[in-house]
């Protein structure tokens, strides 16, 4: 769970109470981090999104989303899907019913999603994602 409430704060220290931005460093594709709305369960949703361009389209080079939990000890933010465009790639951790009600979860591909996010944050922090002089543009208060 600590790993969770990791992806959280760097979410948060992302999305800087912005509903949505874009940061931009040089040499690398731009990041998105948005606010996407909530769960059925009424849990926050946040997108990570590197976007490429291939024939005038944009193309998601990944997009994660991440589910936040409210626990005792601070927030966590738990990747549930990921896509990547290039590759024709959609996949979610957890499958619902008609009701919106979790039914089945895929714990390999949860735990791949979590072993990704791990070495993406990484990256990113060696990037300058997270560097006051990355420039951080706000799409959405």
């Amino acid at each position: 769970m600590k790993l969770y409430q990791a992806f959280a704060t760097d979410l948060n220290q992302l999305l800087s109470s912005a509903g949505a931005v874009r940061i931009t460093v040089p040499g690398s594709m731009p990041l998105s981090v948005e606010e996407i709305g909530s769960s059925e369960g009424g849990h926050r949703l946040v997108s990570l999104c590197q976007y490429g361009e291939q024939n005038g389209d944009l193309m998601r080079d990944p997009d994660m989303v991440f589910l936040f939990h409210n626990l005792a000890d601070g927030p966590a933010a738990e990747p549930v899907s990921y896509r990547n465009d290039y590759l024709g790639i959609f996949q979610e951790v957890y499958r619902y019913d008609e009701a919106g009600r979790r039914t089945h979860v895929l714990p390999r591909l949860k735990q791949d999603l979590k072993e990704f996010a791990t070495t993406w944050f990484a990256t990113l922090r060696d990037q300058g994602f997270f560097a006051a002089t990355a420039v951080r543009e706000i799409l959405s208060p």
